[in-house]
């Protein structure tokens, strides 16, 4: 039986929920109840409201909490209850932002909070003075506490133990809206580990694809795991970052059959995007000294992997081959000559299959993505 598809729902950040548990938390406190549900404004514009999944007033103090729904994005905070704790803030002091349960602490600079403040990003802090100031006006002092229960676990699942945020979740959000695998928090993670690296002086990052591979480069080069990126799929997203917020030596390590689609132009390295063309690496593997019969091995390989072990066996170096490819891709996007690129290469037991050594990017023609 068929079923219909149905457009992907959009969800909310966590920086919405917090905003709009904040508001209904400043008005029990001023008012002695809270609405519910409570409506807040998004950065664009629109209105939205939430329900309440908890709240309580008292000594001083007033908490209500929202339950994050993500919609259809595999989001890892979907499901979290989201908690603000208002409480009357000190005479000319504003809206002060306090860490509870389950938020991240920055503990390293590159962040768009400094070191010592809870993680709580800059929209959501707009968008949380901004609630305050419906309810109580311009210019109102309140001291705000977000925490989110679980929220160090769940945390063990994002990068932000890497990025130097600790004990918990970053507070999300430019636009109050989680676009359904839109993986602009896989995106923004990366654009911040660039940031912090460079922050902390680091003059070479590694952006890998997968954790074997990013072991192997790590090792390659003895990195800090400030320079390991967490790249995964998005190598465009990486390299576009890396263009106008460079660092003067960046590595791009994968497996075999990634690196053979960022070879073959693409840039971003998803199944779901395309897959390697064989016939044309079959042609690199001619071009690199390969026979007929093996050139059709590889044709008919059902994977990357395969073509690389028969290449292998054969003592054909298509991964010096496939390495220089993927780095004409690369430095296509980077077109800086103060950036030096490299590319490694490497199969599932981590030894390296193909090495592109640094050299200073240009304007290289980039090779057109094969379908």
């Amino acid at each position: 039986m068929e079923t219909e598809d149905r457009p992907l729902k959009r969800g909310w950040t966590t920086g919405a929920c917090a905003t709009a548990a904040t508001k209904a938390a400043c008005a029990a406190l001023l008012t002695g109840g809270f609405p519910d549900p409570v409506e807040i404004t998004l950065p664009g514009g629109r209105r939205v409201a939430f329900a309440l999944a908890t709240s309580h007033a008292g000594d001083g103090e007033a908490m209500a909490g929202i339950v994050k729904d993500a919609g259809d994005d595999p989001d890892v905070t979907h499901g979290a209850l989201v908690k603000s704790t208002v409480r009357p803030g000190a005479k000319g002091s504003g809206v002060v932002f306090k860490r509870g349960e389950g938020v991240g602490l920055v503990t390293r600079p590159g962040l768009p909070v400094p070191p010592g403040e809870p993680a709580i990003n800059p929209v959501p802090r707009k968008m949380i003075a901004a609630a305050i100031a419906e309810v109580a006006g311009e210019g109102a002092d309140f001291e705000v506490e977000i925490s989110v229960p679980d929220g160090e676990k769940m945390a063990e699942r994002t990068l932000n133990p890497r990025l130097g945020i600790l004990g918990g979740i970053s507070i999300l959000g430019t636009t109050g809206i989680v676009i359904p695998y839109s993986c602009s928090s896989w995106i923004h993670s990366i654009h911040r580990g660039i940031d912090v690296a460079r922050a902390m002086g680091f003059t070479h990052v590694s952006g890998a694809t997968g954790n074997a591979s990013e072991n192997a480069a790590r090792d390659f080069h003895k990195l800090h795991e400030v320079q390991l990126i967490d790249m995964g799929d998005f190598a465009g997203g990486m390299l576009k970052y890396l263009r106008d917020h460079p660092v003067p030596r960046v590595t791009i390590a994968g497996g075999v059959a990634k690196m053979t689609k960022l070879a073959q132009g693409m840039l971003d390295l998803h199944s779901k995007r395309g897959a390697a063309d064989l016939d044309a690496l079959a042609v690199v593997a001619r071009d690199a000294g390969a026979s007929d019969a093996l050139a059709e091995k590889i044709r008919g390989a059902n994977t990357v992997a395969e073509a690389f072990a028969e290449a292998t066996t054969d003592g054909v170096p298509i991964g010096r081959a496939i390495a220089d490819g993927a780095w004409r891709t690369a430095a296509a996007v980077l077109k800086d000559p103060r950036i030096e690129l490299e590319i490694l290469i490497f199969n599932r037991d981590g030894e390296l299959m193909g090495h592109k050594p640094f050299a200073a990017t240009h304007n290289p023609s980039r090779p057109r993505k094969r379908r």
